[in-house]
């Protein structure tokens, strides 16, 4: 059972056991979807009971990027609007969900496209269901990518490979995915929410601090140059060796037991 649900009309927040659960109730990005799910995730940014989120769909989608049948309503309506939808909504949430200083968990339960991928690939670990489709779709619509997706995308599969998926967004398997290292792990559909929550779980009962410094190195490594990263893991480690989870886990393995981590 959750200890707390605040549910809205695009979005559905649950925690139980440290952990944040955002489900997306509608395969589309509308803007009311938006401006709820940023909402959402400022929200957990600023709960410090949170240690994990776990994101994820409903029905055979996870996410299939914006809702195209009010894109084009906007675009007859008012162009000019509809056209800084990046800038002033997805540009603001793909940054909170980068901010949040817990490990976030994405269950890819279904389809999964344009900015929907980069939503998925702005978080930490992703569990996919066997036979989901993903794409990169943006030019397929005329567009270029948006949501940070080409920035993760050269990250996770390189230069060639990014090129090719958002130059030809032919849709690709989980189980590509998976060969690629888009997704971690992928599991039947039916498992596929359980199987992420579980992983958030664990991660949940974890050092947080240490997982927030992990986020942190990762975040700057592909870009800082060899002296910055050194520079940073000595002073990250730093602060985490006054950590109660540091002391713990070293008293811990002198008494052969498992730690018992409290995020701080």
């Amino acid at each position: 059972m959750s200890e707390t649900t605040a549910t809205r009309a695009t979005v559905t927040r649950e925690d139980a056991g440290g952990v944040a659960t955002v489900t997306l109730l509608q395969p589309g990005l509308s803007h009311a979807m938006r401006r709820e799910l940023l909402q959402v995730v400022r929200g957990i940014g600023a709960d410090e009971s949170v240690r994990a989120v776990l994101l994820t769909g409903t029905g055979r989608a996870f996410c299939v990027g914006q809702d195209l049948a009010e894109h084009v309503e906007s675009l007859r309506g008012d162009a000019a609007t509809s056209l800084r939808v990046v800038e002033d909504e997805y540009n603001p949430l793909v940054l909170a969900v980068a901010a949040l200083r817990v490990p976030v968990v994405v269950a890819v339960n279904g389809a999964c496209a344009g900015a929907g991928l980069g939503l998925a690939m702005a978080g930490d670990l992703r569990v996919a269901a066997a036979g989901a489709k993903l794409t990169t779709a943006f030019t397929g619509i005329g567009l270029s990518s948006d949501s940070a997706l080409a920035a993760r995308l050269v990250h996770t599969v390189g230069v060639g490979r990014a090129t090719e998926l958002l130059l030809l967004p032919d849709p690709f398997t989980a189980e590509t995915a998976l060969q690629w290292g888009l997704v971690h792990r992928v599991v039947e559909r039916e498992q596929v929410v359980a199987e992420a929550r579980a992983l958030a779980e664990r991660l949940a009962a974890g050092p947080t601090a240490a997982y927030r410094a992990v986020k942190t190195v990762l975040a700057t490594a592909p870009t800082d140059s060899l002296e910055d990263t050194l520079a940073l893991e000595a002073r990250l480690q730093t602060e985490l060796g006054r950590t109660a989870d540091h002391t713990e886990a070293v008293e811990a393995f002198l008494a052969k037991r498992p730690p018992r981590f409290t995020g701080s």
